[in-house]
């Protein structure tokens, strides 16, 4: 193999490997990009088993077709000091030689033939969604995706996909975040993606996309990417059944207010008291260290006596910051009971805390 590639390119094609390389154990080949150029394209792969990623490009100048496997990390490490302008690369004698100018590194390589396979889209079952849709609808519920639970089925989010509807949900058990978008489909399927395969989905694709989907994997391609990442294998909480069916008291609030409000009452607390009184709104800290924070903002609320709910503000404002609406609603029935907080297709169940 023996190419010249625009710095900018092979650099920016590293930088969108890094998440998908094995980091901790560089004497595995998951630690390595495979390269492979043939019939006037260069295309990069990198997995650690997991997720995958593949991307193509024929903005290259090819001398000489061949694979290739190197160290990731490395690569890039040694692509970034380089100048702007061309780079060369070349294997010979099982080692993978950049060059430029008067500048040489090599670096050793693994047989490209025990680089895991990726699994092919082609045949499998489709699923049809816009992938601004998507992006934007997985961005709202990956807060709320749990991390390092036992419950293996809660570190990831699920893609319930119906007839009429694709809801988008994930919780971690204190809160429950669901997007419902219309879409049309001629079969139903739930699917559990991991969080770091929901994260790295929303950095790739912006353009038209297509997913496939076995009982193994879920892969999305468009025409620069190829993304797969296994599936979790598990039974999602019935989201549903956790969403109040009625609502008491329904409050149509001021975004930036509030997340003003909050913000000051967390210098010195993250958990929040917050009471509606008639014509005003109080923010309390809820600390144990005789330190107070409170503020309050002049706001009709509807109620004849106070009503009182105390929550994590990270909850709050991770709904806050995400939503692009300067209202939203909040959605009561007792202080001691979940809550709804809701903006147009997003709504995220809340439990309070007790006090």
């Amino acid at each position: 193999m023996k190419i010249t590639i625009q710095k900018s390119i092979i650099e920016n094609i590293l930088v969108h490997a890094q998440p998908f390389l094995e980091k901790k154990d560089t004497s595995q080949i998951t630690s390595h990009v495979f390269m492979d150029v043939f019939n006037s394209n260069l295309t990069v792969k990198a997995t650690d088993y997991e997720i995958g990623f593949l991307v193509s490009t024929d903005n290259v100048h090819i001398i000489g077709n061949g694979s290739v496997t190197s160290n990731g990390k490395k690569l890039l490490d040694i692509i970034r000091i380089l100048k702007d302008g061309n780079i060369d690369l070349e294997v010979k004698n099982n080692m993978l030689y950049i060059s430029q100018a008067h500048s040489n590194f090599k670096l050793p390589t693994f047989s490209h033939d025990e680089f895991p396979e990726f699994p092919n889209y082609e045949g499998k079952a489709r699923i049809s969604i816009n992938s601004h849709s998507l992006i934007e609808s997985l961005k709202k519920i990956t807060p709320s995706i749990d991390i390092n639970n036992p419950k293996f089925e809660l570190n990831g989010a699920l893609i319930d996909i119906k007839q009429d509807s694709i809801n988008f949900a994930s919780t971690d058990t204190r809160r429950l975040a669901i997007v419902n978008i219309p879409n049309q489909s001629d079969s139903e399927l739930s699917i559990i993606v991991p969080k770091k395969a929901i994260v790295e989905i929303q950095k790739l694709f912006f353009d038209d996309i297509e997913l496939y989907y076995d009982e193994t994997n879920l892969i999305i391609h468009s025409n620069q990417y190829t993304f797969f990442t296994k599936l979790i294998n598990g039974k999602f909480p019935e989201y549903s059944r956790i969403i109040p069916k009625e609502i008491s008291n329904s409050l149509t609030l001021p975004k930036a207010i509030m997340i003003e409000s909050i913000k000051q009452i967390t210098t010195i607390s993250t958990d929040v008291k917050i009471t509606f009184l008639n014509d005003l709104i109080t923010f309390e800290s809820l600390s144990d260290d005789n330190i107070e924070a409170k503020t309050e903002i002049n706001y009709p609320t509807g109620f004849s006596s106070p009503f009182v709910i105390a929550i994590n503000s990270k909850y709050l404002l991770d709904f806050l910051n995400i939503i692009n609406s300067s209202e939203f609603t909040i959605g009561l029935n007792e202080g001691n009971l979940p809550f709804i907080l809701s903006d147009e297709n997003f709504r995220t169940v809340v439990m309070p805390i007790v006090i």
